[in-house]
């Protein structure tokens, strides 16, 4: 069993790409982040005919996020992020495929830092932390996927000095995602790639992705009980590469089943 995160980047205007991709590599989950549609714009009849049920959760312009499932349809579990009431923002999605159960999550970017949108975002990591608890309490196998906006160490960026004060890799962010994965939680990729160099986004600007220069942002914690399904890990770095590509790649993590 393949799950996938994937920042698409606009879904309608990345869309002949989006099914290419499917197409090729059939994955089974699939978590979108960035649809920039609003609700009734999400492109359903051809996820559809691609041979995937799916749930979203639409904004117009901004964020939004998707959970397509090959075959099935995922049986919708949350929607939105618990803890505060006010907040309007598309980030967070739960269902329930194939007998796990997947989080789909935006993470807010936060920048500038200091700021209101950097407060605004580690009051969401804080909700997430207390959440991501009550998962794991359960019992359940849960998958965490998503951009997480968050470069947990200095191997995750291309040139860590230049972003020490960028909401993606201050102390205050990178503290709350160790707390995360000190839950329980297993960060997939870095489980089988411990000391390895890995991007999982690249700029537009400033040659990025000619350079390869870039950075882990897009992310799989699994609980503990899928540890001993965990088989493999990567990224579909190729992806990024092609003609009106999104900025990031697909993660992908595999599951026996």
């Amino acid at each position: 069993m393949q799950i996938v995160t994937f920042n698409v980047n606009g879904i309608n205007a990345r869309l002949p790409a989006l099914l290419q991709w499917l197409a090729e590599r059939q994955p089974d989950v699939v978590c979108l982040q960035e649809l920039k549609a609003p609700q009734e714009k999400f492109p359903l009849a051809a996820i559809e005919a691609a041979g995937y049920g799916a749930i979203w959760q639409g904004q117009k312009s901004w964020n939004g996020v998707a959970i397509l499932a090959r075959g099935v349809e995922p049986a919708e579990h949350r929607r939105g992020l618990p803890g505060d009431p006010d907040d309007s923002q598309s980030r967070y999605l739960e269902a329930a495929v194939n007998g796990i159960l997947v989080a789909c999550l935006y993470l807010p970017n936060g920048n500038p830092a200091p700021g209101p949108k950097f407060d605004f975002k580690l009051r969401w990591l804080g909700r997430l932390l207390a959440h991501a608890r009550q998962l794991l309490d359960t019992g359940l196998p849960v998958v965490l996927a998503g951009d997480y906006n968050v470069m947990p160490t200095e191997l995750d960026v291309y040139k860590p000095e230049r972003w020490l004060d960028d909401a993606l890799f201050r102390p205050e962010v990178r503290e709350a995602y160790r707390e995360l994965v000190d839950q329980g939680w297993i960060d997939a990729l870095r489980a089988f790639h411990p000391n390895e160099r890995i991007y999982t986004f690249w700029d537009y600007l400033r040659r990025s992705w000619d350079r390869d220069a870039g950075l882990r942002i897009d992310h799989l914690l699994v609980s503990p009980s899928l540890t001993g399904r965990l088989k493999g890990a990567g990224v579909y770095k190729e992806v990024r590469g092609r003609e009106k590509a999104s900025d990031h790649a697909p993660v992908w993590i595999e599951l026996s089943t």
